[in-house]
Parts: structure tokens; C-alpha cells; sequence
């Protein structure tokens, strides 16, 4: 696999060595040996998450502020735009974000370490999108800032407004979020 480190370099690209021919396709998908020497780190993933959404649906941008997870994402069904933001009040790229397009056709992965929050907006018809996360789902930790903060100011590439959860309409803007140190 190729990894490549994007604008905020803790967020890696990862494309995988695909093999094909007249009969389809394969790939290994993950592997924890070569992630943990490409990512120069042992990160051990706990939980493994599906979703299937439609054109515009836009999730996010989510992130726990305790027990914060690291998330390995990749689309296998159809094309989202992904964006990871950096929380980190410490670091030297807080509240800016990268974005990447993630499809079945292109099978490129995001590494997102803990200390971001992360989101994508369905750009196909459906999507399905799968996600390794390095700790588990804890509702009480859930946090979420606003899809359209102008502090961040995410070039979403959508022309009309997407299709929200309750939640996610109401999220705060990063300035009145709890945010990490």
C-alpha cells in the first residue's frame, strides 16, 4: 500500500495495491502489521461501523472529546467527499481541515488519529461507508461541531444545502464546542 500524508500530515492517505484482471479484483483491505509500520505507531483498532446513505446526505462533523477514536474510513459502495478537522487546541493546524474523495471505484483510505472531528457528504446516488475506530462508541462523549462553521469554512462540494440529522443541524459552531487541549 501507498501512504501519503496530507496538508495536516497526521491524516494519511492510504491506497492499497489492487490486483486485477478479466475476472474482477482484489486487495487486502487492512492489514494491522503494515497500517502499524506505515502510520509509524501501534494503533489497535476496537470497532468496525457501517453506514448507507443517500445523495446529500451529509455526516458529521463528529468526534469524541473522552475516550477519542482514531478512525480508518473507506467508501465501498458509490463516492463521498471525507473531511477530517483538527481539534487540537495545541497544534500548530487547529481548526483547519482536509477533505478527500473516498469511492468504491478509487479505494482510498483515510487515517483520521484521534483529536479530529470527521464528516462526508455523499456525492452518488447511495453510499456505503465503512470505518475502523481505536475505541469504542460512547454517547456521552459524542460531540459535533456545524457542517457549515465559517471559522473552519469547509468547501463542501454541493450545491444546495445537505440533507442533516436533527443532531447534526444543531450542532455548535467549533467556537462554542468543548474541543481538546
Amino acid at each position: 500500500m501507498k501512504v501519503s500524508s496530507l496538508a495536516i500530515p497526521e491524516v494519511l492517505l492510504i491506497e492499497p495495491t489492487v490486483y486485477g484482471d478479466e475476472r474482477g479484483f482484489f486487495f487486502e483491505s487492512f492489514n494491522q502489521a503494515r497500517f502499524n509500520e506505515a502510520v509509524g505507531a501501534e494503533v489497535l483498532f476496537v470497532q468496525d461501523n457501517h453506514s448507507k446513505s443517500a445523495k446529500g446526505v451529509l455526516r458529521g462533523l463528529h468526534y469524541q472529546i473522552s475516550q477519542a477514536q482514531g478512525k480508518l474510513v473507506r467508501v465501498v459502495e458509490g463516492e463521498v467527499f471525507d473531511v477530517s478537522v483538527d481539534l487540537r487546541r495545541s497544534s500548530p493546524t487547529f481548526g483547519q481541515w482536509v477533505g478527500e474523495i473516498l469511492s468504491a471505484d478509487n479505494r482510498r483510505q483515510l487515517y483520521i488519529p484521534p483529536g479530529f472531528a470527521h464528516g462526508f457528504v455523499v456525492l452518488s446516488e447511495t453510499a456505503q461507508f465503512l470505518y475502523k475506530t481505536t475505541d469504542f462508541y460512547s454517547p456521552q462523549h459524542e460531540r459535533a461541531i456545524i457542517w457549515n462553521d465559517p471559522t473552519v469554512n469547509v468547501a463542501w462540494p454541493i450545491e444546495v444545502p445537505p440533507t442533516l440529522s436533527s443532531k447534526d443541524a444543531q450542532a455548535p459552531f467549533m467556537k462554542d464546542a468543548d474541543l481538546f487541549p
